[in-house]
């Protein structure tokens, strides 16, 4: 395959200030389009095609173990405290403390072979790429591990691939994330951008909050700084603050040319159909409680609304929880380092099970589970024996990193429900039965939504494949 050229390393990954980028638009700071992608009319997924994808990703390494590959006859340092329960599914059992997304089981299916084979670092940055782009990490990734920063010439995310390949939404971005850049600033996670795409497929960031989980910062007017809303409306100082931030990038060799987005910013900042659809406030209190009023289901939710508004694809990345950073010495996640069972039994699985099963009935029930894919997926497992050495060894109750196997969930899609897909070895270790990694599950959402022509262009003309040599797990649909 032809290579893309590289920028230099010793380029800094932020090099603008956000007071000079509109998050409106799909201005990014990740550099230059290295690549056009090829447009192709969406072939059908088995019988039905996916018009829109909801990936909800556990951040910080969800345990598999735990939750969706349980082994109950496992040894206790193995199996942990956890009992499985009954599904909806015959034969599909889930953690006892996912009673409502064992109620949703039948339109499942799990996919318990996942692993890195071997390609990973066991650190979150490459499994963040791995799992969001379909990409193994490279060298860099091996040998920066966590201060590895995101580069102009990665791999793409699935979301950008998608928003790529499908028709631009007549006012919203086609790729949207919310509720947080993943691991910004410190920690900015690689895999999330369009990157060697170019800029203009990057996902819209949007902002939500624990604290007021209602309010999320639309792409109303995303610019800091002395601009008030009412300054930024006006179009004149719009692209003057656009128009500064090319300027500066074309000083820096870094960007090309803005026009394009100049003209969508400006016209999602002035869309009423942008604001209403992430207006929270329209839909009943009643539903909003269906679903928990915390910052997972309020994501959950607005997640449903974009899809309704046509969006192709929207991730919601777990937000942190600074109480559970102490608790579970995870920073706040789904890394449980240590109390691994009481901080998933008390908050992490209760805070996942409510909205998520919601989510698969509320999109059941308006008719648009059928094409819209929801995937579940993480950067990696949790290591199936009990005691991590950072949390105080077995005393400790942590699960380390695990990246040689996790699963993922599928519902949605024309994806055939009440069914699991490979299998891990007795004690959740490795994949046993058909293993496959996460280029097959990237290629699996870019089939159920119809994308089969996964060619881009670099900017010497030169074709390149957006997959891994890998294909979708045709057997799902």
């Amino acid at each position: 395959m032809p290579s893309v050229p590289h920028p230099p390393r010793h380029s800094p990954h932020f090099p603008l200030d956000r007071r000079s980028f509109l998050v409106a638009g799909g201005l990014s700071y990740l550099g230059t389009n290295l690549a056009a992608p090829v447009l192709a009319a969406p072939r059908l997924a088995g019988n039905r095609t996916a018009k829109s994808a909801i990936l909800i990703f556990l951040s910080g390494g969800a345990s598999h173990i735990d939750t969706w590959d349980m082994k109950p006859q496992a040894p206790a340092e193995y199996r942990g405290t956890f009992q499985p329960i009954q599904t909806s599914s015959a034969g599909i059992e889930l953690c006892e403390h996912l009673p409502l997304t064992a109620q949703q089981a039948h339109r499942l299916a799990i996919v318990r072979s996942v692993g890195d084979h071997g390609r990973g670092t066991g650190d979150h940055h490459a499994g963040y790429y791995y799992n969001l782009t379909g990409h193994a990490p490279d060298q860099t990734f091996h040998r920066l591990l966590n201060a590895r920063t995101p580069y102009p010439d990665d791999w793409p995310s699935v979301a950008s691939v998608v928003s790529s390949k499908r028709p631009p939404h007549p006012s919203l971005p086609s790729a949207i994330t919310l509720p947080q850049k993943e691991g910004a600033p410190e920690y900015t996670r690689p895999g999330q951008f369009a990157a060697r795409l170019g800029i203009e497929y990057d996902p819209l960031f949007v902002d939500g909050s624990r604290e007021a989980p209602l309010q999320f910062a639309t792409p109303a007017l995303a610019l800091q700084g002395d601009l008030s809303p009412e300054r930024m409306l006006h179009r004149r100082t719009l692209l003057e603050q656009v128009d500064l931030a090319q300027r500066r990038a074309e000083t820096r060799g870094e960007l090309g040319n803005y026009s394009k987005h100049q003209s969508k910013a400006f016209s999602l900042l002035t869309s009423p159909s942008t604001k209403s659809a992430f207006d929270l406030s329209a839909e009943p209190e009643a539903l909003r409680e269906r679903y928990s009023t915390g910052i997972m289901g309020m994501s959950l939710l607005l997640a449903r609304r974009l899809v309704e508004a046509g969006v192709p694809f929207i991730t919601v990345f777990y937000k942190a929880n600074k109480e559970l950073d102490s608790l579970c010495k995870s920073g706040g996640g789904w890394d449980t380092h240590g109390n691994n069972f009481n901080c998933l039994s008390d908050r992490l699985l209760p805070e996942f099970d409510r909205p998520y099963s919601t989510l698969l009935e509320d999109l059941a029930e308006r008719g648009l589970l059928d094409e819209t894919l929801v995937i579940v997926t993480s950067e990696m497992g949790r290591k199936p024996k009990i005691g991590d050495p950072r949390s105080g060894g077995p005393n400790g109750a942590g699960r380390d990193h695990w990246t040689a196997c996790q699963s993922v969930l599928l519902a949605g899609g024309g994806i055939r429900g009440g069914q699991v897909y490979g299998s891990s070895d007795r004690y959740a270790e490795f994949p046993a039965d058909r293993p496959c990694s996460p280029a097959e599950i990237a290629h699996t959402i870019y089939h159920s939504l119809g994308i089969e022509d996964l060619t881009a262009y670099d900017r010497q003309n030169r074709p390149f494949s957006l997959v891994e040599s890998s294909g979708p797990l045709l057997e799902l649909f």
